[in-house]
């Protein structure tokens, strides 16, 4: 399985975002789906999980009423909508992807978001 995000970019703090993750097996509609970031000199951490029906999410609470994912699986593509930024948003962020044969992760995306 690939998985390729998009979207990201350099954008003022209070700014907003659509990342993409696209995935390149139809398989994908079947497993949740996880967001990570890693910023500079950081370890990667979780951001934001949806199950597979897109029902069932869990944020962490760094991004918890400003972040919406969401997914079309029609498309093979998970959304993460990403308002209010801030400065310490600012990393790569990784879609990832857990099945029965392994751990998949995209090649990430970077967001910058200036003070």
């Amino acid at each position: 399985v690939q998985l390729v995000e998009s979207g990201g970019g350099l954008v003022q703090a209070g700014g907003s975002l659509r990342l993409s993750c696209a995935a390149s097996d139809p398989t994908f509609s079947s497993y949740s789906i996880g967001w990570f970031r890693q910023a500079p000199g950081k370890e990667r951490e979780f951001v934001v999980f949806i199950g597979w029906r897109g029902i069932v999410t869990n944020y962490a609470d760094s991004v918890k009423d400003r972040f919406t994912i969401s997914r079309d699986n029609a498309k093979n593509t998970v959304y993460l909508q990403m308002n209010s930024l801030k400065p310490e948003d600012t990393s790569v962020y990784y879609c990832h992807l857990r099945t029965i044969t392994g751990d998949y992760w995209g090649q990430g995306t970077p967001v910058t978001v200036s003070s």
